[in-house]
């Protein structure tokens, strides 16, 4: 599944690591963590269009807040690009493994055991 979107500010081609960092304030509703820490970040590039195209999953493919992490990503870039593509990716599916330092640590103060 894809989503598309356009936004009205940003420059053409912010850098990657400007826009994973915006993407920190994409928190995942059940978990309280941000995506990046998370390791649902699959990958960021451009487009031929200058489009962002976003690869990302959730920990679940059946997560029933899809919608609210799609619309938080929209928020967060906002003002930092003029156009991006979401891409859901479900191969290779999410595990623990790929929760960042950061984001275990973050969990931990959230009271999980990881």
């Amino acid at each position: 599944m894809s989503v598309s979107n356009e936004t009205t500010s940003g420059s053409a081609e912010t850098a990657l690591e400007d826009v994973e960092e915006a993407l920190k304030d994409v928190i995942d509703p059940e978990l309280g963590v941000n995506i990046v820490d998370l390791g649902l970040l699959y990958g960021l590039k451009y487009a031929d269009d200058g489009a962002l195209l976003i690869d990302m999953t959730l920990t679940t493919a059946a997560c029933p807040l899809t919608d609210v992490i799609e619309e938080q990503v929209g928020q967060a870039l906002e003002s930092v690009v003029d156009s991006y593509r979401l891409n859901w990716v479900w191969m290779p599916p999410w595990g623990p493994e790929r929760i960042t330092d950061d984001g275990r640590d973050q969990m931990r103060a959230l009271g999980f055991n990881i």
